[in-house]
This record gives structure tokens, sequence and C-alpha cells, in this order.
């Protein structure tokens, strides 16, 4: 059977009226937790009015569908816990979705330090492992901008990668 050339037209953007962003947004966040600047960036693809999207988005928050604070809490103990991320790229990436600096900043406040150095120790010791280099300088060089990609601060990568360098003696 011979293929048939189908072309498509633009993709015509799906228009959504303010009863249907609302039960849209109620399925989604019940399967997963999203943030007041997720809804809003659906609800503008999806056609609806700034008027119209605040007020979906109220009544989301107001029958605690979306919560910024529950949000950002979550957010940040999944970014440490799965994926390793230090508290400035949290911070960005919770800035990039619109959450309010306050919220950020109590969320990012049930973090210990202890646990963070402990984290970062163990990623950098992990890296290493895997990491070709030529000499001392190479792999500590290799390993700041690893620790810094992760979002951690400097001082603190710096002196992980020091007390990696003096346990292996290299």
């Amino acid at each position: 059977m011979p293929k048939t050339n189908l072309t498509y037209g633009p993709k015509v953007p799906r228009t959504k009226t303010p009863e249907q962003a609302l039960a849209s947004l109620m399925r989604l966040c019940a399967r997963a937790e999203k943030c007041s600047g997720d809804a809003l960036r659906l609800m503008r693809r999806w056609g609806l009015s700034d008027a119209d999207a605040r007020g979906v988005l109220a009544r989301l928050e107001k029958e605690r569908f979306i919560d910024d604070r529950r949000y950002a809490e979550a957010y940040v103990r999944e970014k440490m816990r799965f994926s390793g991320w230090g508290v400035h790229k949290i911070r960005a990436a919770l800035r990039a979705k619109s959450v309010a600096p306050d919220i950020i900043a109590a969320a990012l406040d049930q973090l210990t330090p202890e646990g963070n150095t402990e984290r970062l120790a163990e990623m950098i010791r992990k890296k290493a492992a895997k990491t070709s280099y030529k000499n001392a300088y190479d792999l500590k060089t290799k390993l700041v901008r690893f620790g810094m990609s992760r979002g951690f601060d400097l001082d603190d990568v710096i002196s992980a990668i020091e007390e990696y360098l003096c346990e292996s003696e290299l």
C-alpha cells in the first residue's frame, strides 16, 4: 500500500472557556502539584483573558488545588533528594515558575546545611570517580564546574573538593 503524504496545516491553538480551563486544571492538579505560575501559563496558552484566568486561579487556590507554599516545599524536597540540586539552582527554577520570593525563602529554610554538605561531598566523590583528568588541577577544575552547575555555593564546592583530594591523596 503506497504511503500518502499527509500535510497538516499550522497548529491551531486550542481555546477553552473558563469552565473548561477550571475542569482541566482541577484534573491536572489532582494528579501532580502545580504552582500558580504554571496554571497561568497554561490558561494563557488556552486563550483565556487575564481576568478570566485570575478568576479560575482564585477558585483553584480557594479549593486548595493550587498552593504555592505546598508546591515550593515539595519542589525543594524533590530537587534536593532526587536531582541533587543546590540552593541556587532551586531558587532560580522557582523564580522562573513565578513563585513569590518569600515563599521560596520559606521553602529553602527547611533545608539543613549539614545534609547539603554531605550530599555535595558524595556527589563530588562519584563525579571524580567517573572523570578523566590529566592532573589534580584538571580534576579540581572539572569538579568545581560540576558543583557550581548543580547550584551549590563556590565555597562549599571547593571545601568538598579539597576534602576529597586529601582523602584520595591526589
